[in-house]
């Protein structure tokens, strides 16, 4: 494998689930020579779906690293899971990745989770291509997947191939670029294939999609578009930069074709890859911020001889360590140095560095810009955490996750093993971002919240098999929120003799609502008062109580969201004012000012779309209405209904089985978190 940089991909295996990804995944393993025998995520013996769990449910779980080369490059892919509940592994997945290939299945098209993770990745500016999978599939449509992709996600696709026939007739392809035919025959695991003339039956149609090429990639430049207007031919060579440079800077989407299951299309992907995706030098330097006082942005290039810096984007809880996943922006690391975190102010030890192959470890001495490694000896490390040199510390844009929107109380079997569970938890919630643990204060019930149902399933199912943590679950509770609906003012006063001295401190804040966005702060401080009023210390006291405050609510004592808390007035004494007494008043002006500005409490709305066979439409859909759901539009695709829905999280408890029953198990659901609503009573 050439380790030059240029010839390097950092790439991600993203879609809906049971698109295909895995399987993709598998046949590239292969095809590249990591593997030897092809695995099926049916049998369960897929390379990346090395997790037990994720064996037995036939889904991808955790995210998995594998690095293999092809054409003298080397790819280091990462397959992410399809299912919503598990969505914090391709946030973290697309946050160090510099090209995707979104994978849709070629009768469905873009799914629920496809535009989840297609927002994941216009939010990192991610460059695309896209693979229509699944041609055989009965009701493939590869005209209808294209169209799919330009209106549900607002994108720009344009073909590089056209399938052969369709269904069972699904042959193989024809590359536009080279105007030829690929067939594949269906023996020999898909490795030979031959080129051929196209088709007579396909010409036509080649030369139109080819026309659409041209005319789309020549849009992107000046020079192109002057030569094209002036009639002259495109060479395959000018088509393949230009389409390489709109995917770099992702004005284009190039499309492609086949059946991963089938073993057709999966070398031609790989070229692609190479082709059309940037190394980590085509993509524009990783601004990060200075915290050596002056706050100033600096741009970190891919050099291996300049300061390093890399970003903590996942950890795994192992025994008798933890493994800590790293992309390295700029400089090297070296196994057996020590290097400074940036967010805690300590410096960690790398005692041993790895490139992953799934579950397997293959150990190095170094590991240069642009590479994606594991490492093993941080202590205080978090997810999001930067790793630098002491003499030039940076801090990297820190990658954000959703919020938990459900919650199980947990209690261990036995009295003897609530040490041994809350370490396990502790464990958990470090390797997971979207999995809190809190412990109520008064009744000292512990209680875990995620994503989904599925998500703490998963997990608790880890507590009792890998962690040997027997444990007792309650029933899933909705993780409610609180917010203001109008605008009140309150004022905290802290004037009292505690601990042997007098402390002096009033606050009057003005709350707020904030509007419900879905990419908009949860919360906003705003100071109005100048430094003539109280000290700046001060302020920032009053602000870490605004804070605090907010974390419980006065309605039913849940954290409050979407507000904007303005100080408008303080007062202080010289002598008798402390930081303590500022945070205190601070809590109790939130209050005040919350019980005067119309609290209401909020619950999650979920987007759900259902899939369902024509014959179990009216059932399906009474049974949504029965929930509450606001049908938000329908659709038909073949013999299929798409419904459309936003429906309260509580009201969805359970839903999967009751859907299989009301569908004879032909109907599927998917959802995702959409936004916070007021509670119906």
């Amino acid at each position: 494998m050439s380790d030059a940089l240029s010839k390097v991909r950092n790439i991600g295996i993203a879609a809906h689930i049971d698109a295909g990804k895995t399987t993709t995944t598998e046949r590239i393993l292969y095809y590249t020579g990591r593997t030897h025998r092809m695995g099926e995520v049916d049998d369960g013996t897929t390379t990346t779906d090395f997790d037990e769990q994720e064996q037995q449910r036939g889904i991808t779980i955790y995210s998995a690293a594998v690095t293999c080369p092809w054409r003298g490059h080397t790819i280091n892919l990462i397959d992410t899971p399809g299912h919503v509940d598990f969505t914090a592994e391709v946030e973290r997945s697309l946050r160090v990745l510099d090209g995707v290939v979104a994978v849709f299945d070629a009768k469905e098209g873009v799914e629920a989770q496809s535009e989840t993770v297609w927002r994941q990745a216009d939010r990192y500016s991610v460059p695309r291509i896209c693979l229509i999978n699944k041609m055989d599939k009965v009701g493939a449509d590869f005209d209808a997947s294209i169209q799919s992709i330009r209106e549900r996600l607002s994108a720009n696709p344009v073909a590089v191939q056209i399938p052969i026939g369709a269904e069972d007739h699904f042959a193989g392809l024809v590359d536009l670029l080279e105007m030829r035919a690929i067939h594949w025959g269906d023996d020999a695991l898909g490795t030979p294939f031959e080129v051929r003339e196209i088709p007579d039956e396909l010409m036509d149609d080649a030369r139109r999609w080819r026309h659409e090429l041209e005319e789309r990639v020549a849009e992107t430049s000046d020079a192109l578009m002057d030569r094209y207007v002036n009639d002259d031919e495109l060479s395959e060579a000018e088509l393949r930069a230009g389409l390489r440079a709109a995917t770099i800077s992702n004005t284009l989407q190039p499309v492609l074709c086949g059946s991963a299951l089938r073993y057709k299309g999966v070398q031609r992907l790989l070229d692609a890859v190479c082709d059309f995706l940037p190394s980590p030098l085509d993509v524009p330097p990783v601004l990060a911020k200075s915290t050596d006082g002056g706050g100033r942005e600096i741009e970190l290039r891919p050099d291996g001889e300049g300061p390093f810096a890399a970003l903590v984007f996942k950890i795994v809880a192992d025994k008798p360590v933890d493994l800590y996943y790293v992309r390295v922006y700029s400089g090297t690391l070296r196994r057996g140095s020590r290097v400074f975190n940036s967010a805690t102010g300590g410096k960690e030890n790398i005692t041993r560095l790895f490139r992953m192959f799934a579950k397997k470890r293959e150990q190095l001495e170094t590991a240069t810009a642009g590479d994606i490694v594991a490492v093993i000896g941080p202590k205080e490390a978090l997810t999001g955490h930067t790793l630098c040199e002491q003499r030039q510390p940076v801090l990297l844009e820190r990658i954000e996750f959703p919020q938990t929107v459900i919650s199980r109380s947990i209690e261990p079997m036995s009295s003897r093993d609530r040490d041994k569970l809350i370490v396990s938890l502790e464990a958990l919630s470090r390797q997971d971002p979207t999995f809190n643990v809190t412990v109520n204060e008064e009744t000292g019930q512990m209680l875990i919240s995620g994503m989904g149902e599925l998500h703490l399933d998963v997990l608790v199912k880890r507590l009792q098999d890998v962690m040997n943590v027997e444990t007792r679950v309650g029933q899933p509770r909705v993780s409610f929120r609180e917010t203001v609906t109008a605008t009140g003012e309150g004022e905290g006063r802290f004037v009292r003799e505690t601990g042997g001295r007098n402390h002096y401190a009033i606050v009057r804040l003005r709350l707020e609502s904030l509007p419900r966005t879905s990419d908009g702060p949860l919360s906003l401080f705003v100071n109005t008062i100048g430094h003539d009023r109280i000290r700046p210390e001060f302020v920032a006291a009053i602000e870490q109580g605004v804070a605090a405050a907010a974390l419980s609510g006065v309605v039913r004592g849940c954290r409050v969201i979407q507000w904007r808390a303005t100080l408008v007035d303080a007062e202080m004494h010289d002598e008798d004012s402390t930081e303590m007494a500022f945070e205190h008043a601070a809590v109790m002006a939130f209050e005040s000012a919350m019980r005067e500005a119309s609290p209401v409490v909020l619950e999650p709305i979920m987007k759900v779309e259902v899939v369902v066979p024509d014959e179990y439409f009216g059932p399906v859909n009474s049974d949504l209405n029965a929930r509450r759901a606001t049908i938000t539009g329908t659709d038909i695709r073949g013999q299929y209904r798409i419904v459309d829905a936003e429906v309260p999280l509580r009201a969805l408890f359970g839903y999967a089985t009751s859907l299989r029953s009301l569908s004879q198990g032909r109907a599927t659901a998917s959802m995702e978190m959409s936004h916070y609503a007021a509670a119906a009573t």
